[in-house]
């Protein structure tokens, strides 16, 4: 027999990947934060003008998954292992608390 079920709520720490966060860890020297690979970049210190930026970050699963500015990373339970979520995705699956 085939049952309907909700999923049940749950608290999530999440960043996103703004233009301001990569300013910051680019220009500024702001440690990226935490699980968050650079893993190419074409940005202009002098300038402050950031051309293209990609990173990376590591799922439970062991893959390193590919990640873009807007991009919003959500943290395991387990406090040690990330995965990213688009951000149309995440506004309609999260709410901030």
């Amino acid at each position: 027999m085939i049952q309907k079920f909700r999923k049940k709520p749950v608290e999530i720490e999440a960043y996103q990947i703004t233009r301001e966060l990569l300013e910051a860890i680019l220009f500024d020297g702001q440690p990226y934060p935490k699980g968050l690979q650079m893993t190419s970049a074409s940005y202009h210190k002098e300038n402050r003008t950031i051309s293209a930026w990609f990173g990376e970050v590591v799922t439970i699963h062991n893959q390193k998954t590919k990640v873009i500015e807007g991009d919003w990373i959500i943290t395991e339970p387990n406090g040690l292992n990330h995965y990213p979520c688009k951000p149309d995705t995440f506004v309609n699956s999260y709410d901030s608390i």
